[in-house]
Parts: structure tokens; C-alpha cells; sequence
């Protein structure tokens, strides 16, 4: 996997000017507020926070959300973290896909699946929104269940009726010593699809 992305993304920047389809919107998912901060649910926010650290940019607070920008390998890359809390996510999507004159495919959603084991990476081009609100609210939003979501896997390690506690819980002291480096390599996926295209940045990254 480093191989192939290391050729990917090691070509020469060009200093041109991007073009509409060479700029991508990445929308992390998760509820704002110091309460919310490290929850399993928050690792949306938490992923573009990783991103925007190794690109040193820093979020605007900007309409619906908190915004950064950086370019690279010839692609503007804006990252969204929406203000609306979680079940509302939609209306700050389709603000800033209308905003840029973002297209659909240059969409990418990050949010945390229940249905996958922690750390596990998943990148789809379509799905449906499996009873995440966040995602039931984009879909609803955009008209469609076609766009490119990048899940995270927090498990399902949770007793009957404690779903809601599990998942606005905070990360467990096992899952906080795994988490930098998964984090890492989720910023690395978010580049590859930007810089390698979808398909490719499923071959190399699915299941990592």
C-alpha cells in the first residue's frame, strides 16, 4: 500500500490552477461542543483535525461549520466540519457543495459505522445510511444515496439498549493507543482519493 501511494502522490506539484473537478469537498461528521470533543461519534472531526494538522491549516468558523483549505498535487481540498450537530449535516453539505460548485463525485462523507471492527477502514461510492442520522440527513439533503462515504469502524461492543451511550461514549484506553496511527493512515485514504481517484483508494486502502 505505501508503495503504490507513495507513486500516486509523489508527483511534482504544479502550481496550476485547479479546476472544478480538482477540487473535492471532505465533510467530517460529528456534533460540536467540548462534550462531544472525543467520542467515538466525533471521529469524523477527528480525522479531518489529523489532516488539517499535517497540512498546517487551521479551521474558520464560516457559515454552518468550521472550514479549512490547503492544496495539493494540484487539488484544493476544503474540509467541513458542519455546526449543525449531527442530524442536520445535510443542509451544511449541500450549502458548501452549492457554495464551490462542488460535483457529487468530488464529495467525500467521513463518519463512524458500528458495523465495522475499530480502526477498520472503509471507503464506498454509494450505500445506504445503515441508521446514521448524520448520513440519513444527506441523503435526504442531496436526493440521492450516491456519494462517496468513507466509514471508520468503532464496533459494536455494546450491551442491548446501550447503542446511544456507546457511541457518544469516549474511545477506551485500548482504542486511544491504536487511534493516532489509525487516524494517520485515514488522512492518507482522504489524500489518495483526492490525488488517485475512488477506485483506486479502495483497492489500496479497503479493509486496512
Amino acid at each position: 500500500m505505501l508503495s503504490f501511494f507513495g507513486r500516486i502522490l509523489g508527483k511534482k506539484e504544479t502550481g496550476k490552477k485547479t479546476d472544478p473537478m480538482k477540487k473535492f469537498l471532505i465533510v467530517g461528521l460529528g456534533n460540536i461542543g467540548p462534550k462531544y470533543e472525543n467520542t467515538r461519534h466525533n471521529v469524523g472531526f477527528k480525522i479531518l483535525d489529523e489532516l488539517a494538522r499535517e497540512k498546517e491549516v487551521a479551521f474558520e468558523t464560516q457559515k454552518l461549520g468550521d472550514v479549512a483549505t490547503f492544496r495539493f498535487k494540484g487539488r484544493t481540498f476544503i474540509l467541513l466540519k458542519p455546526s449543525t450537530y449531527m442530524n442536520l449535516s445535510g443542509k451544511a453539505v449541500n450549502y458548501w457543495m452549492q457554495k464551490e460548485k462542488i460535483s457529487l463525485e468530488n464529495l467525500l462523507v467521513v463518519t463512524d459505522d458500528l458495523n465495522l471492527s475499530f480502526g477498520t477502514l472503509r471507503l464506498k461510492t454509494k450505500g445506504s445510511d445503515g441508521g446514521h442520522n448524520g448520513l440519513k440527513d444527506i441523503q435526504s439533503q442531496l436526493n440521492t444515496t450516491k456519494y462517496n462515504r468513507f466509514r471508520f469502524g468503532i464496533s459494536d461492543e455494546f450491551s442491548h439498549g446501550q447503542q446511544v451511550d456507546y457511541v457518544l461514549g469516549e474511545w477506551s484506553e485500548k482504542e486511544e493507543e491504536k487511534l493516532p496511527e489509525r487516524l494517520k493512515t485515514s488522512a492518507e485514504l482522504i489524500l489518495s482519493f483526492g490525488a488517485a481517484g475512488v477506485s483506486n483508494t479502495m483497492n489500496a486502502f479497503n479493509g486496512k
